[in-house]
C-alpha cells in the first residue's frame, strides 16, 4: 500500500514538472461601471417615409382617347420631353370655330368703322343728327368689344388644343404611370407620377406631444434599413399646424447627398436626441448592464469586497440610446457589472 502511495506521488510530481497538468486560467476583471444622477437625454423615435423633395403628378387637361404613350415607369425624361399624346381633332375643330368667330367679328369692326366715319362726316354736314353719331360710335365700341372676346375664346381653344401633347415639367424620372393606350382621358385625371432624383427627404408623423421636444432636438438620426445605412445628424424641420383628425404634426429631414439613391416610399426610422436640462437629472444604468430574466429585471451589483450579487430593479424610460433610468432598486455610488453574462459565470464560479 505503502508502495502504490509513493508510486503515485512521484507520478505526480512527474506531470506537474513536466508542464502535462497546468493551473486554471484567472477569469478576466469584470467591467463595472458607477451608477449616479447625471443629465439625461430624451429620445423620441418615429417610423417614416422617403419621399422626393421635387414631385408632380401630370393629369389630362383635356377630354379625349390617349392615342399614344411614349414613356413607361422609370425612364427617365428631361424638361419638355413628349410624354403622351391625347386625340385632338375635338379640340381642333374648337379652334377653328374660333378662328371663324374672330374673323367674323373683325369684318363687323370694320363695317362699324366705315359707318362711324360716314356718320361723322354727314353730321359735319348738319344731315344726321348727333344722336345717329352716338349710335355709330356704340356701334364701333360693340364691335370691337366682340372682336376682344373672339380673341380670347380663339387663345383659350388654342391653349386647349396644345394640351394634347403631354409633356413633362421638368427632368426626372418616372415613378409611376396611371393610363393605359386607348383609354378615355378626363381633364384631372392622372396620367403619370415624376420625381427629381437626388433630392429626397423622409416624412414623419409624431404625435402632438411630441412635437416640442422635437423641436428642442434641432437634429436627429436616420436608419435606413432598405440601404443598410445610418445617418445622423440631419437638420429637423416641424411644419406648422397639426392634423386635426390625428392630432398628429408633420416633421420634414432632408437627405444628405450620400443617401441620395434611396427611392421615394422607402421606410425610414427616425430618432431624435434631446437634452433634458437641469430637470432632468436621472439615475442613469447603461443598458448593456440590464439582465432581463422572464419578468425579473435586474442587474448584478460588485461590492468593494467584490462580492457579486443580484438586484432586481424598477425601470424607467429610456434616456438616450444607450442608458435607462432606474426608479428603484440602485443607489448612487454603486458599481454594477457592464457584462450580465460574465457576471452570472463569475457568480457562479464563486459559488455565492
Amino acid at each position: 500500500m505503502w508502495r502504490r502511495l509513493v508510486l503515485a506521488m512521484l507520478w505526480a510530481s512527474f506531470y506537474v514538472a513536466s508542464g502535462i497538468v497546468q493551473a486554471p486560467a484567472l477569469p478576466a476583471p469584470l467591467a463595472t461601471a458607477v451608477i449616479d444622477y447625471r443629465l439625461a437625454d430624451g429620445e423620441v423615435v418615429a417610423d417614416g417615409v422617403v419621399e422626393a423633395i421635387r414631385q408632380a403628378t401630370v393629369a389630362a387637361q383635356i377630354a379625349g382617347r390617349i392615342i399614344e404613350l411614349r414613356v413607361d415607369a422609370g425612364a427617365v425624361v428631361t424638361k419638355g420631353q413628349i410624354l403622351a399624346r391625347i386625340d385632338e381633332r375635338e379640340a381642333a375643330q374648337a379652334f377653328a370655330a374660333s378662328e371663324a368667330q374672330v374673323a367674323r367679328a373683325e369684318a363687323d369692326l370694320s363695317s362699324a368703322r366705315v359707318n362711324l366715319e360716314r356718320t361723322r362726316r354727314l353730321a359735319e354736314q348738319k344731315f344726321v343728327s348727333a344722336a345717329a353719331v352716338d349710335k355709330a360710335q356704340a356701334d364701333y365700341d360693340a364691335g370691337a368689344a366682340q372682336l376682344a372676346a373672339m380673341k380670347a375664346g380663339a387663345g383659350q381653344s388654342a391653349a386647349a388644343r396644345s394640351y394634347a401633347t403631354i409633356t413633362a415639367p421638368f427632368a426626372g424620372v418616372v415613378a409611376a404611370r396611371h393610363a393605359q393606350l386607348g383609354d378615355t382621358a378626363q381633364p384631372g385625371m392622372p396620367l403619370f407620377t415624376l420625381y427629381e432624383p437626388g433630392r429626397m427627404r423622409v416624412v414623419v408623423s409624431v404625435p402632438e406631444a411630441q412635437l416640442r421636444s422635437i423641436r428642442a432636438a434641432k437634429v436627429g438620426n436616420i436608419e435606413l434599413p432598405g440601404l443598410e445605412k445610418e445617418i445622423g445628424s440631419v437638420p429637423v424641420a416641424v411644419l406648422p399646424g397639426t392634423d386635426a383628425r390625428t392630432h398628429t404634426g408633420t416633421v420634414w429631414m432632408d437627405l444628405p447627398a450620400q443617401a441620395a439613391e434611396v427611392n421615394p416610399g422607402a421606410f425610414a426610422r427616425v430618432r431624435f436626441v434631446f437634452a433634458l436640462g437641469s430637470a432632468g437629472k436621472k439615475l442613469i444604468v447603461p443598458a448593456q448592464a440590464v439582465a432581463y430574466r422572464s419578468e425579473v429585471v435586474g442587474v448584478y451589483v460588485v461590492d468593494e469586497k467584490g462580492g457579486i450579487h443580484f438586484r432586481q430593479l424598477r425601470l424607467g424610460e429610456d434616456a438616450g440610446p444607450r442608458n435607462i433610468e432606474v426608479l428603484a432598486g440602485l443607489q448612487p455610488g454603486e458599481k454594477v457589472a457592464l457584462d450580465p453574462v460574465a457576471a452570472l459565470s463569475e457568480l457562479k464560479r464563486s459559488g455565492n
